[in-house]
């Protein structure tokens, strides 16, 4: 019985590892901005949090400004109808594949964060906190306003 029990863990985590190495390639569409959709995928991408499309920031001089919706377009700005190339790394809670997304070569996670469009989500990894530093140095993208963390949004911080 240990021997079947075995088995099965080891070709079910076998076959996660598989389904998690894949790339999706192609014409994608933007949900929001973080998450993307190609052939009908549902792409979340890994280790950033965007504000939310209905997310307002505030400006210096008191005015709101749509930021989240802005992060959405200058994401379909940068990709058009360009060919993007996911590589999935697992799945999410809402079982959309998590991916580190590119456009030409280029990280697209990391450009979106880089460009102030999205803050690097340390719960799920370190790899762009840099590129928000940077952002945030510069006062790029919603780092020229005041606005609440996407996920204490999420949690009701509206």
């Amino acid at each position: 019985m240990k021997h079947i029990f075995a088995y099965v863990f080891l070709a079910t985590t076998i076959t996660a590892q598989l389904a998690w190495s894949e790339t999706i390639a192609g014409t994608a569409s933007v949900i929001d901005g973080d998450t993307l959709e190609i052939h009908g995928t549902r792409i979340r991408l890994s280790a950033i949090d965007a504000i939310e499309s209905r997310q307002l920031c505030t400006r210096s001089d008191g005015r709101k400004w749509n930021c989240g919706k802005d992060a959405a377009f200058a994401l379909a700005n940068k990709i058009g109808r360009a060919p993007v190339s996911c590589d999935v790394t697992g799945t999410d809670r809402y079982h959309r594949s998590v991916a580190v997304c590119s456009l030409r070569g280029e990280d697209l996670n990391g450009w979106l964060v880089e460009n102030g469009w999205a803050v690097a989500y340390r719960r799920y990894g370190t790899d762009y906190v840099p590129a928000e530093d940077r952002a945030r140095a510069a006062g790029r993208g919603i780092w020229a306003s005041n606005f609440d963390m996407p996920w204490d949004w999420r949690r009701g911080a509206r």
